[in-house]
């Protein structure tokens, strides 16, 4: 073979094998000592845009668990508040049971059961407006919040609360037990004998506004209409809470015909009133047959009035708790399914992105003995180009 001093390949050919060798030992101690399999883009250029694909799926979702949970604190601490809120009902419904008994109590114990219930109602309005998350009012009626429970835009659940708690909103901050029935406290116009003309039979209610037609008179309402035994509780009649005043005065009368099959029939009657008229009389009727046709108003107690008004603020309480329970195990159940998520994103992540390190130690020491053989080769082949010398001598 042909000695060369200017060139030794083979010196060459082992430099080359030992760079390429500490190349890959420098990469894989980078691996070993970050855990990633990529640590720049030039590692794995595809698996780096995947990656970086997944880890905002993951970041995104795991600030979603953690605006859930604020979503469950919302609902708990709004329920929680509504607990109470229904303890005092059920005491303020107490009471009215215990004022509705005329024949054991006098004027001053019902003042005194009253003085409590005034208390109550305050009470209502204060956790109403004191309720507050994070500085805003939940119980208000007027807490809408939307919680971003996923990792996308739109992915979002609603929280509201439309019904002000407090005792105006729940319909029982004007409850009072003191007041008594007052009978027929209308104007009644009725044909009394056989021989009377033939007049219709009419009760003019008073309404507790002084603006005739408005939707709040129809709302104050609050007694029963008695006609040939049948009777229809005026305060039991239901209305569209966005109709106005033609629309109630149809619901009105549609409630009065079916109780009394077209014999009574409501108008609007001035100074805030409501004229009900009843059957016209004909001549030739004895006095009993005659009273049969009378139309009587009868207007509820306190009690009375009371105990539907809180009833109706019960249910209402219960509705709005009802809702929020099922709120909160929705939210419990996108918690849960998040951390699947996340546990899952983060599996798929960790085999694109992570290195496997026993699999790294294999190379890694692969690598470290070719770069000691290669040392020790590129020496040789070093010294085989000395032979030349003996030549010279």
């Amino acid at each position: 073979m042909g000695l060369r001093v200017n060139n030794n390949i083979a010196a060459l050919n082992a430099y080359r094998n030992l760079s390429i060798t500490d190349g890959q030992m420098s990469k894989s101690l980078e691996k070993l000592s970050s855990g990633f399999r990529i640590n720049r883009a030039a590692d794995d250029a595809a698996g780096l845009a995947i990656s970086e694909g997944l880890r905002s799926q993951i970041g995104g979702l795991k600030v979603a668990v953690r605006n859930t949970q604020d979503g469950v604190s919302v609902v708990q601490t709004a329920e929680g508040a509504l607990t109470e809120t229904h303890s005092i009902l059920q005491r303020m419904r107490d009471l009215t049971v215990q004022a509705s008994n005329d024949g054991g109590l006098n004027a001053d114990a019902k003042k005194n059961i009253q003085s409590e219930m005034s208390q109550l109602k305050n009470e209502l309005t204060r956790i109403s407006d004191t309720t507050t998350f994070n500085g805003t009012k939940l119980l208000d009626g007027k807490y809408e919040g939307k919680f971003q429970v996923g990792a996308n835009a739109g992915e979002q659940i609603q929280v509201k609360i439309s019904t002000a708690m407090g005792a105006s909103g729940l319909g029982v901050s004007g409850v009072d037990v003191t007041k008594t029935a007052q009978g027929i406290t209308a104007t009644t116009v009725a044909a009394t004998s056989a021989s009377a003309s033939n007049t219709a039979a009419t009760v003019t209610v008073a309404a507790a506004t002084a603006n005739s037609g408005l939707a709040e008179d129809f709302a104050k309402l609050n007694g029963t209409l008695t006609l040939n035994g049948k009777s229809l509780d005026l305060s039991s009649v239901s209305y569209d809470a966005t109709a106005g005043s033609a629309a109630r005065m149809t619901a009105l009368n549609t409630a009065l015909t079916n109780t009394f099959g077209g014999d009574v029939t409501a108008a609007s009657g001035t100074g805030g009133t409501f004229v009900f008229t009843g059957p016209t009389p004909g001549n030739g009727l004895t006095a009993d047959e005659l009273a049969t046709k009378q139309l009587t108003f009868t207007q509820s107690t306190g009690a009375t009035k009371a105990l539907k008004d809180i009833d109706a603020a019960i249910k209402t309480v219960s509705t709005t708790r009802a809702d929020l329970g099922a709120l909160q195990n929705r939210f419990d159940h996108t918690i849960n399914n998040l951390n699947v998520s996340v546990e899952n994103l983060t599996a798929s992540e960790s085999r694109i992105r992570d290195a496997d390190m026993a699999q790294e130690m294999v190379q890694f020491t692969r690598n470290q003995i070719l770069s000691q053989a290669g040392t020790s080769m590129l020496a040789q082949a070093n010294q085989a180009s000395q032979g030349v010398l003996s030549l010279l001598r």
